[in-house]
């Protein structure tokens, strides 16, 4: 047990419309401040689904590279960019997103429903991601769907080894339509089948958000929040903005007596090194 949470903030992901809820940050500018007002919250981390000046979700990768910029000229986050796309996005598309750059990014261990659809993962997709990551100095988020996808991921380091910085780091994915239950008995079963020395977080879904978050904590683990997940705070209360669910977290974490990790100290837990200050001439 970690004696601080690491908050990733996941802002605006790819199946909400803007249209629909008007509150998701979809802009470059939105995404800034959003990033800004949440660090200042609690949030280290930043998983970002991109959406193009037409709010729609794209992998563009000059819109991909002008958006991790813009967050980095802001904040201190650790950058995280989503390898999974919508469910629609090729596989080629997927991994283009890693020429960006980021600090850290996802990887979805396994093909699973998501309620009407399907979000494919097959074995050689999850290889080209961990190996392009592993030479690009990328560090992998593992994102579980379900108990099985544990074994594919201790499967995954003895066959190619250990993720760049060399700490393995999950997230535990619950309450998706097709996947694991949002529950404190399914995060317990998964908790045996973690490779020794990984941290943890959870992302609970809809309204599995807060009874996720309750379990994470008790079991030392760390937590995953944001509009990309849930739309609702409480019943028939829709949720404000991003900044409402990270200080919700917050509170949670200090409460448990572990507050939120800066970005610095969330670079040291996931080995990702400090980014060097650029000496501007003058």
């Amino acid at each position: 047990m970690t004696s601080g949470t690491l908050i990733t903030l996941a802002p605006t992901g790819a199946e909400s419309a803007k249209v629909d809820v008007p509150a998701l940050p979809v802009t470059v500018e939105e995404v800034v401040a959003t990033a800004r007002d949440c660090q200042a919250l609690g949030a280290a981390v930043l998983h970002l689904h991109v959406r193009g000046t037409d709010t729609r979700p794209t992998l563009d990768l000059p819109r991909v590279r002008e958006v991790v910029a813009a967050v980095r000229e802001a904040t201190d986050l650790v950058v995280q960019l989503s390898t999974g796309g919508a469910v629609t996005d090729p596989a080629d598309a997927r991994l283009a997103v890693l020429d960006a750059a980021p600090d850290a990014a996802s990887l979805s261990l396994g093909t699973v429903n998501f309620g009407r659809d399907v979000f494919y993962n097959p074995w050689d997709l999850i290889v080209e991601l961990h190996t392009q990551m592993q030479q690009r100095g990328i560090v992998p988020e593992y994102e579980v769907f379900d108990l099985g996808q544990l074994a594919t991921l201790a499967r995954l380091l003895e066959r190619h080894g250990l993720p760049h910085g060399g700490h393995v780091h999950v997230d535990l994915v619950m309450g998706v339509p097709g996947g694991m239950p949002g529950t404190t008995a399914a995060l317990a079963a998964c908790l045996p089948a973690l490779p020794p020395g990984a941290t943890f977080a959870a992302t609970g879904v809809g309204r599995t958000s807060l009874p996720v978050m309750l379990a994470a904590l008790s079991a030392g683990g760390h937590l995953r929040v944001g509009m990309e997940d849930t739309l609702t705070y409480a019943p028939d209360e829709p949720v404000r903005d991003n900044a409402q669910l990270v200080a919700r977290a917050a509170g949670l974490a200090r409460i448990a007596q572990r507050p939120p990790l800066t970005p610095s100290e969330a670079r040291q837990l996931l080995g990702i090194p400090v980014p060097t200050p650029v000496e501007v001439p003058r």
